[in-house]
């Protein structure tokens, strides 16, 4: 389970009404400042389908587009 909180006066608040047990041992992991990747998802999904007369097989083949390597099947 991931829950998502701030620090405030050296002490770990979880958002919403996420509680934990007592004496439940936890890891906390530090992510650097301005890292919401859910963000930059949602502004590049903004993109997605968007390309048109791109080949139908351009997913499974983009090296053999870019670099000229063989085809996949």
């Amino acid at each position: 389970m991931t829950y998502k909180g701030c620090v405030r006066n050296g002490v770990v608040v979880l958002k919403g009404r996420a509680k934990l047990p007592e004496g439940a041992e936890v890891k906390v992991t530090v992510e650097p400042a301005g890292s919401d990747r859910a963000s930059l998802s949602r502004l590049l999904l903004k993109y997605a389908g968007k390309a048109k007369g791109l080949p139908r097989d351009l997913a499974r083949n983009h090296d053999h587009y870019l670099y000229g390597t063989p085809k996949r099947s």
